[in-house]
């Protein structure tokens, strides 16, 4: 491990070692890191690329609302894209690859993005890719969502096996704002055995 690594503390189990792939490269881990974590005690600072530009990231915070330490789970010929890495917990054969990049994470090509970026201006091609017409649906527009997207799937179906819950309600009312209590309220008015208190 690097001295990134702090030598104690947090829900990580430092005698149980877990090994897992990002990119193609094995990364050491413990049990309880997540792919975060285990990236960043091993050095790694860049996880991903930005969505136009393709400036580097890495991770800036340290839970679900990490914006830009996206990366695609893969399991065999399925492919998870958008997974936080502060939300993925490591486990041992995990497969993890960084997105929106072209070819490698290291040398993205499409970087040359953020060198033209005086010229990409916000909606730049909704004005300038609009002529001749049937050129946006078939050329432009897949070719600007290529170089602009984020993770892809794979296209082949799930084979992952999920909890599953078949429940019913006559109302359901999700929050608790004015405009849900009103709901609420007039749920239980119509006998709908609502509890606005709850």
């Amino acid at each position: 491990m690097s001295g990134y690594r702090l030598a104690s503390g947090g829900l990580v189990d430092r005698a149980r070692p877990v090994g897992f792939r990002f990119d193609g490269q094995e990364v050491a881990a413990f049990a309880g890191d997540t792919v975060a974590s285990a990236l960043i005690a091993s050095g790694r600072r860049v996880v991903g690329r930005s969505f136009k530009y393709h400036r580097p990231r890495g991770i800036l915070t340290a839970g679900s609302e990490e914006p830009g330490g996206l990366v695609s789970v893969l399991e065999g010929a399925q492919r998870t894209p958008n997974v936080r890495a502060t939300m993925q917990e490591v486990f041992d054969g995990l497969e993890v690859a960084s997105q929106n990049r072209w070819p490698a994470l290291g040398l993205d090509l499409l970087a040359i993005n953020d060198l033209l970026h005086p010229f990409l201006g916000a909606g730049f091609y909704y004005k300038t890719f609009m002529w001749p017409r049937k050129f946006w649906e078939g050329l432009y527009e897949p070719l600007i969502r290529r170089a602009a997207g984020l993770g892809a799937l794979s296209r082949r179906h799930d084979e992952g096996v999920y909890e599953k819950a078949f429940a019913f309600c006559d109302l359901l009312v999700i929050g608790a704002g004015p405009a849900g209590l009103a709901a609420a309220l007039a749920g239980r008015a119509g006998g709908g055995g609502c509890d606005p208190r709850r």
